[in-house]
């Protein structure tokens, strides 16, 4: 039995199901610091995330990301690491995923989109 996730193809990835994946304020901050850790690093553990929920909430989270082909993970170890499908998003909908972080940029504070968590990094 494989221990990889299953992440849908590029050409699976549905416009809908990302703007709906999307439209919950936990996985727009998950994609929003994801993309701010970018320039440092591609790949964040999810045990960086504890800032913003449980962890059985968060897994939920994490794997609708995944389901709707927002983000990639892999399984180092007992580690989960996850990365934004950026290129396959831009194949896709191009300018979208830039669209969707520098409006949340934007409107972070008001959204709470970098609460007090454990993100490494990030300033």
């Amino acid at each position: 039995m494989s221990r990889t996730p299953l992440h849908p193809t590029r050409e699976q990835i549905e416009l809908p199901m990302v703007l709906d994946c999307l439209s919950d304020p936990i996985r727009l901050a998950i994609v929003y610091q994801l993309a701010q850790q970018e320039r440092v690093s591609s790949e964040l553990r999810c045990g960086d995330f504890s800032g913003l929920g449980a962890k059985s909430n968060l897994a939920y989270h994490f794997a609708k990301l995944r389901e709707c082909g927002l983000t990639q993970t892999r399984i180092v170890g007992t580690s989960r690491m996850t990365r934004l499908r950026r290129e396959d998003l831009d194949a896709r909908f191009p300018g979208l995923l830039d669209a969707v972080i520098n409006s949340a940029a934007r409107d972070a504070d008001r959204l709470q989109l970098v609460p007090e968590c454990d993100v490494a990094g990030v300033d």
